[in-house]
């Protein structure tokens, strides 16, 4: 029987990864959850975005590792600040989706190779960019990930409640929730 590809729109057969390495089995379609116009951390103009589902965009500046526990997610010190956040990593160099970083990520909190589902991403959009803002212009894509099994580094179980979670200012929060009137 000849198999004939899947229209663009529909998602990829389970388990079928793409040229970058990734899984893209979740939802074909991204939708925007939060919008930010303005944001304080982004040259005039600038907005962000938080977006669900779709495909990993590139450029990927960091990846982050969503582990979740009932109404928990897995959370370590951030560097510089301590402040807690879901593990990160900078993409490397030559890695412009983040595949490898991922999985060098995943390696290290779970302690072994697992299979990585992308949740979606905040992703800034900069028209112009300035001499104190480091990531690329126009865009600039911070992924979100989830995975299964338990971490094997230290770090804390933080509640996603979304009125009193401590991390409710995470540009990367209305992922977990979907508000569409929520600000990253």
């Amino acid at each position: 029987m000849q198999q004939t590809p899947a229209p663009a729109s529909s998602p990829r057969s389970a388990r079928q990864p793409d040229a970058d390495g990734l899984d893209h089995t979740r939802d074909a379609q991204e939708a925007v959850v939060a919008e930010r116009v303005d944001a304080p951390w982004l040259p005039p103009g600038g907005r962000a975005l938080v977006v669900r589902g779709g495909r990993a965009p590139a450029p990927m500046c960091l990846v982050r590792l969503l582990l979740r526990r009932d109404d928990r997610v897995f959370c370590v010190p951030r560097d510089g600040a301590g402040k807690l956040d879901l593990p990160t990593r900078a993409v490397a160099v030559g890695d412009p989706g983040g595949a490898s970083t991922l999985a060098e990520l995943v390696a290290v909190v779970t302690g072994a190779p697992r299979e990585a589902h992308y949740v979606g991403a905040v992703r800034n959009v900069v028209d112009v960019g300035a001499s104190d803002y480091p990531w690329p212009a126009p865009l600039a894509n911070f992924g979100v990930w989830s995975v299964g099994g338990a971490p094997v580094v230290r770090g804390d179980w933080v509640g996603v409640d979304a009125a009193t979670s401590l991390l409710r200012d995470r540009h990367w929060f209305p992922l977990l929730h979907g508000s569409a009137s929520a600000t990253p």
